[in-house]
């Protein structure tokens, strides 16, 4: 592989902002398939939206990747992710292995909500992108109002590379800033690229606009500033390696436009992902060295400074050449009728089939068997994979971000940011035969989705699933009823509530047990302080104890406890955060005392403590963004606010009302019934987790009076 000529690139995107049907264009133009599908209406749907579920409802549930090659025999592996916020870790395990991205803006809903998550995760990841403003042709349609919203709301520099012909009904094409022509898509798909001069009722505004662009880029390129300086000209092909070398350095974002579903702008869109978006060559990578001699050297350099300080990991950079030995990321796993198929990124070396190759989380080797490069669901056998490349691998055990080594390596690459599951719901099988299919299908989602969570609940025995919102849980219903045969009975969906301390509050409690023999004993000291609400860690463990009042030995224990019995507060056995516990005395006996004396005191302390303390509830609270025609405007906000819901902002763009609230989630349930009969099923919304925050007095003792009555009656249940 010429990895110069290798482009690995998201499309990521608000929901409907057309990511599904880009990519159905990119496929088309690249000549990759023959007929191009619709995500919506008759047909058989969009290739990449291969499952029954998503042809159905029209929306992307799983990412799918699949490899296109343009001009030049250039490759580009494309993955097409999920715009729900829901399915928010398809886009984050998929932005977690990807050199480049195309943000997907609506022209007339701009920035949405899932815009700004898809941009943080972008900036987490460090991936260089390029913004395209798609349905340019749609009423309302305005570049330049999305084009502002970039800037103030994404906190990017936006740089127009393209100015539209026209926009709605009106619009015609684009004019390239760069070579300073005007751009037609002709034929009846669109795939005749015609170039023309600029029409003469274009000419002010695209040179007032090259001239922006130019000013905009002067200011990340001396050669350019220089230029300018000395009034000359510069030609396309001095200004494409400065956008490059720009894009790459995330200094700006290139702008373009078109309509992916009438056909324009989507081939200049793929020469630009060539042009300006980096290939494995451009990407610094490292990982992390986990052997033996690297972990000696790193504490040895924290043992030569200041007392204290903790042994730093030792980072080593990738090189994407196949004659190193490998290093590899699953990203993503599915798991399948005939095995497991991991899909994999590889960094380093190369990975040939019937090779073995170490998964440096377990140390244990794997033998790879089957190598296959995906298109959507359908693949094609390969007998070598290399370094820069996007591959599949079947049949073998492993779990989503782990890391594959060749020869001797033992680096672990940086795992995927996983979010918390903000809604929970009880499950169970209609029907006693359908517990171990029930089992299996949450075992086999539990393994693909880091988001979905399975648990038991310790006392009623019920299972509880977790998610990252209603459609996310519900289409794992759907899948298992379609997939597994099992009708399942579902309970009422249950809030994550936390507890915290709002007060300081000091210990001093003592564990003493004599029944005959070696007895036990344990006393510990200090207090548990309140952390701030934007604390980067939920808890937090100090030991200020001096002159061995209580021996090392034992201070782990006491911190393993503490930890331990934070899972279950006194309110409602939630979660408590936010706490941190300051060890600061305490006494021990020579013959008595032991780690399991100081682990049970601790926790016996911290019950009695957290029992006395002054704890209140923190409930989730989610940012709402609300589409709705202007004329419902009145019964959305009024609705929003009789849900405890703060509206933060409104704007109505072609008589559409964008409204942006923050609900608490408990209040939420059943909302996209409720917005659909109250706008006539012309109102849609969004929503995603943002913070937790403390719940009114009265509402609090409502919770725990309810919380406690059910586990009364589960308790009774059980007996």
């Amino acid at each position: 592989m010429n990895l110069s000529k290798v482009r690995n690139i998201g499309i990521s995107a608000h929901i409907d902002s057309g990511k599904t049907t880009l990519t159905e264009r990119i496929l088309f133009f690249s000549g990759r398939i023959h007929r191009m599908n619709e995500v919506k209406g008759s047909g058989d749907g969009a290739t990449m939206d291969y499952m029954d579920l998503e042809k159905e409802r029209g929306i992307t549930i799983t990412s799918a990747c699949t490899q296109v090659k343009w001009k030049d025999d250039h490759i580009i592996n494309v993955i097409d992710t999920p715009g729900h916020v829901d399915f928010t870790v398809e886009v984050e395990r998929s932005l977690r292995v990807l050199d480049g991205a195309i943000l997907v803006l609506c022209s007339v809903g701009g920035v949405q909500s899932q815009s700004l998550t898809v941009d943080r995760q972008m900036k987490r990841y460090k991936i260089p992108r390029i913004a395209f403003i798609n349905k340019m042709d749609r009423t309302g349609a305005n570049s330049a109002s999305v084009i502002k919203q970039v800037r103030e709301k994404l906190g990017v520099i936006p740089l127009p590379i393209q100015l539209p012909m026209g926009a709605e009904s009106k619009f015609q094409g684009v004019i390239d800033l760069i070579k300073m022509q005007a751009v037609f898509f002709d034929g009846e798909k669109g795939e005749d690229v015609r170039y023309e001069a600029i029409p003469a009722e274009f000419a002010e505004a695209a040179q007032a606009a090259r001239h922006e662009m130019l000013e905009t880029l002067s200011l990340s390129s001396d050669a350019l500033m220089e230029c300018l300086l000395e009034e000359r000209e510069p030609t396309a092909e001095e200004l494409v390696p400065i956008l490059r070398e720009a894009t790459l350095s995330h200094a700006v974002v290139p702008v373009m436009m078109g309509t992916a579903y009438k056909n324009k702008g989507v081939q200049e869109l793929m020469d630009a992902i060539l042009a300006y978006l980096p290939s494995p060559l451009d990407r610094e990578i490292s990982a992390t060295d986990n052997s033996r001699k690297a972990r000696e050297a790193a504490a040895a350099i924290a043992a030569a400074g200041p007392e204290g300080t903790k042994p730093e990991p030792v980072k080593v950079k990738l090189a994407p050449n196949p004659d190193l030995p490998l290093v590899a990321m699953a990203f993503k796993i599915i798991e399948e009728q005939f095995g497991q198929l991991t899909y994999m990124r590889l960094y380093q070396g190369k990975i040939v089939k019937g090779d073995s190759y170490t998964n440096t989380r377990t140390g244990k080797k794997v033998r790879i068997g089957r190598i296959v490069r995906m298109h959507a669901d359908q693949r094609e056998d390969l007998d070598v994979a290399e370094a820069g490349d996007i591959c599949a691998v079947v049949g073998i055990e492993c779990a989503s971000g782990d890391t594959f080594c060749g020869g001797d390596l033992e680096y672990g690459l940086e795992s995927i940011f996983v979010p918390d599951a903000v809604i929970r719901l009880s499950i169970e099988p209609a029907k006693r035969d359908g517990a171990d299919k029930l089992a299996k299908a949450l075992q086999r989602f539990r393994r693909e989705d880091p988001t979905f969570r399975v648990n038991t609940d310790k006392e009623s025995g019920q299972t509880l699933i977790g998610g990252m919102g209603q459609l996310h849980l519900e289409i794992y219903i759907e899948r298992i009823k379609r997939e597994y045969k099992v009708e399942c009975l579902i309970g009422e969906p249950r809030v994550a509530y936390r507890e915290t301390l709002l007060s300081p509050i000091e210990f001093n409690y003592k564990h003493k047990k004599q029944t005959g023999g070696s007895g036990q004993y344990a006393h510990i000291v200090g207090k548990l302080e309140p952390l701030p609400e934007d604390s980067p860690v939920p808890s937090e463990f100090d030991n200020a104890v001096f002159g061995g009042r209580i021996p090392k030995e034992y201070i782990k224990p006491i911190e393993d406890a503490f930890f331990l019995s934070l899972e279950k507060g006194p309110l409602c056995e939630s979660e408590v955060v936010n706490v941190k516990m300051v060890l600061e005395d305490g006494s021990y006996h020579d013959v008595d005392s032991s780690e399991m004396a100081f682990h049970v005191c601790t926790i016996d302390c911290m019950r009695t403590t957290l029992k006395q303390a002054e704890m209140v509830l923190l409930e989730p609270i989610m940012t709402l963004e609300v589409e709705a025609p202007s004329e419902f405007q009145g019964s959305v906000t009024g609705h929003i606010a009789s849900k405890r819901g703060m509206i933060s902002s409104s704007d109505t763009i072609a008589g559409m009302g964008v409204f942006r609230a923050e609900v608490p989630l408990a209040s939420m349930f059943d909302y996209a019934n409720e917005l659909r009969s109250m706008t006539q099923g012309k109102g849609s919304f969004t929503m995603e987790f943002a913070r937790y925050k403390q719940l009114p007095r009265s509402l609090q003792e409502e919770v725990i009076t309810k919380r406690r009555a059910e586990k009364a009656e589960r308790m009774a249940l059980a007996r």
